[in-house]
């Protein structure tokens, strides 16, 4: 629905653009031949313009014909194609009516109008790189042509001034478009906020609601274990699914909760030390070994301890479940140049396709059967707040590599 009213708006301002154009064409077109032809000539004693020269009357005709199949077209919801039907319809017209004018006779070349230089001009509005270029080499081919068959120099004149007046349209063009994706890249940093305040507003709505009655069902589900040990082969996989219930909770929580971090020094060879031995036995049971390379000595780093080691469980626990028929993980940790520390982890999986790296991290987006989205969340969130960088690697079919670059001074950065 969203695509279809983006399509909508680009439609109309597609339309809006053309309906200038059109006005500005036939106004500048006519009002031009009417001064030059007649007003100028008949002001300067010149000889008027022989109306059956070249295509004559057939030439105005011919082109006002164009406005009937431009509006069709813009009635059809199909505007795109009519900036286009009007540069080759202009031009095929032209180059016949100079064709027949000056084709095997003695007169000089005296042909144009200045219409030609509002196409060139007025090709950024359309923000359209490729109908910019379209206008001005069919422009400057045209010129180029008619002096050649003429053999007319005269004919090549215009074509330096096509050459500064596209140059002058370009830097133009340029501006817009960057104009425009500054605009999409607020517009898209807007959603993200708003997203987030969506999350930030449910998990304070609904994260205590279900975190109490889920501790009084894993209690009493331990203690039924503890009671019936074996009777029932089903209570480690509910106790399992309800520490599962309760980690999605702990993310949304951090994503609703104020962001306070406290910084303090610690070293990050504990940090990673405490994540493998946590991961460790998941690890295990999928055949999966986990490869650390250490360059120190290391400095410590600013930061809020607990939560780093979360970032470090979430990205750990996604490249060995990433590997279901086993493989190996390197983590290898080293103190970057820039007062920096960098963290990559590295896994031999399935990859990440190039159309899901870009959705990484926007909520509720995963590629996993049974994820929610929102642990990538949390974690970019994290070493956004620790003022990092997170950036992710991956081939699909052969891998991932995801780094982490942490600031080893906080003061630094803020």
């Amino acid at each position: 629905m969203k695509e279809g009213f983006r399509n909508q708006k680009l439609i109309f301002e597609e339309k809006k653009a053309i309906k200038l154009f059109l006005w500005l064409f036939y106004i500048i077109y006519f009002s031009f031949d009417f001064f030059y032809d007649y007003i100028y000539s008949f002001s300067n004693e010149k000889e008027l313009k022989d109306l059956n020269d070249g295509l004559g009357l057939w030439q105005y005709f011919l082109l006002s014909s164009l406005l009937l199949i431009g509006v069709y077209f813009i009635k059809k919801g199909n505007p795109y194609i009519v900036k286009y039907l009007y540069i080759y319809g202009y031009i095929f017209f032209d180059v016949i009516d100079c064709l027949i004018t000056y084709l095997g006779t003695s007169k000089p070349f005296a042909s144009g109008n200045i219409v030609e230089i509002l196409f060139i001009v007025f090709s950024p509005v359309f923000v359209n790189k490729k109908y910019f270029w379209t206008v001005t080499l069919s422009m400057i081919g045209k010129d180029l042509f008619l002096g050649l068959i003429l053999h007319d120099y005269r004919a090549l004149f215009p074509v330096l001034m096509f050459f500064i007046i596209g140059a002058i349209a370009f830097i133009l063009l340029i501006r817009f478009n960057s104009y425009i994706d500054s605009l999409t890249n607020v517009y898209n940093e807007l959603r993200q906020k708003e997203k987030l305040a969506v999350i930030g507003q449910m998990a304070a709505a609904i994260g205590h609601e279900i975190r109490n009655p889920l501790s009084s069902l894993k209690g009493f589900t331990q203690l039924q274990k503890e009671r019936y040990p074996n009777t029932n082969d089903h209570y480690p996989i509910m106790i399992q699914e309800i520490d599962r219930i309760n980690s999605i909770v702990n993310d949304l929580m951090y994503l609703g909760k104020p962001k306070r971090i406290k910084f303090d020094r610690a070293r990050i060879e504990e940090i990673i030390a405490y994540t493998l031995s946590i991961t460790q036995q998941q690890a295990k049971n999928q055949n999966v070994i986990l490869e650390t390379v250490i360059e120190g000595p290391l400095p410590a780093i600013e930061c809020d301890e607990k939560q780093l080691k979360q970032v470090f469980i979430n990205l750990i626990k996604n490249a060995i479940e990433s590997m279901p028929n086993g493989g190996k993980v390197k983590i290898n940790v080293k103190e970057a140049k820039e007062e920096s520390m960098h963290i990559s982890i590295q896994d031999g999986g399935c990859g990440i396709s190039e159309e899901s790296l870009l959705n990484l991290g926007e909520p509720f987006y995963t590629t996993k059967k049974e994820g929610t989205g929102l642990g990538l969340m949390v974690t970019n969130q994290i070493i956004n707040d620790h003022f990092g960088n997170l950036n992710f690697l991956s081939e699909f079919g052969i891998g991932t590599k995801v780094e982490v670059v942490l600031p080893i001074n906080q003061n630094l950065k803020r």
